[in-house]
């Protein structure tokens, strides 16, 4: 009960954790990509949402409670990710647009070839654990500022930061379906196939560039 009446005191920390992360999450990459995808399919939303928001609460956590320092001094460490990353991030960019390539495009809650749980984890896995950037923003970037905070305030940071993810993650999954009108048009999903697929390899691009460098 002390403890619980000791984060209540920890409000700016929160704050601090929620909009550090909501200003890290809001930037388009290749998971929010999928997600948004996901959502306007309307397949395994709820699963893929609270997988997104458990592996960010995770990942933070443990940057900030040591995680993070680990990394940075073991450079082979963030090389393999990168290389991993880049290959995956390739790859379904590829994919996403031979889809678009295709006359027969997705039309959400019609689609007959739906994914079934298990390869929508490996794909959601795929792009949160080979994905450098999730480790370069949740655990370096969040993991080296929270732990600057002390006690009750460390677990307010990330308790706040992981909040964000959960409202974002929320948000863009179920918000998703507000777009259904829009993307009742194959062509609409042509368009989206095209963006993701290109934000996919020049994502791949760039790290491959960091690696080389």
């Amino acid at each position: 009960m002390k403890d619980a009446f000791s984060l209540l005191n920890e409000a700016p920390s929160y704050l601090h954790g929620l909009s550090l992360g909501l200003s890290l999450i809001m930037a388009i990459g290749a998971q929010n990509a999928f997600v948004l995808r996901q959502g306007l399919r309307r397949e395994h939303v709820l699963l893929i949402v609270l997988c997104c928001a458990m592996a960010d609460a995770v990942l933070m956590a443990a940057g900030v409670y040591g995680l993070a320092a680990l990394i940075g001094e073991r450079r082979w460490l963030a090389q393999g990710l990168t290389a991993g990353g880049a290959a995956f991030l390739a790859i379904y960019g590829l994919q996403a647009l031979r889809r678009a390539a295709q006359s027969g495009s997705l039309q959400p809650g019609q689609d007959s070839a739906q994914q079934s749980r298990r390869q929508v984890l490996l794909q959601l896995a795929g792009f949160t654990l080979l994905n450098p950037h999730v480790y370069l923003d949740t655990v370096l970037l969040v993991g080296s500022i929270g732990a600057q905070h002390v006690g009750t305030a460390k677990l307010a940071f990330v308790i706040g930061a992981a909040s964000g993810s959960v409202l974002w993650f929320a948000g863009l999954g179920f918000g998703a379906r507000w777009l259904a009108p829009v993307f009742a048009k194959p062509r609409a999903w042509q368009v989206l196939d095209v963006l993701i697929g290109l934000t996919m390899l020049g994502l791949a691009a760039l790290l491959l560039r960091q690696l080389l460098a």
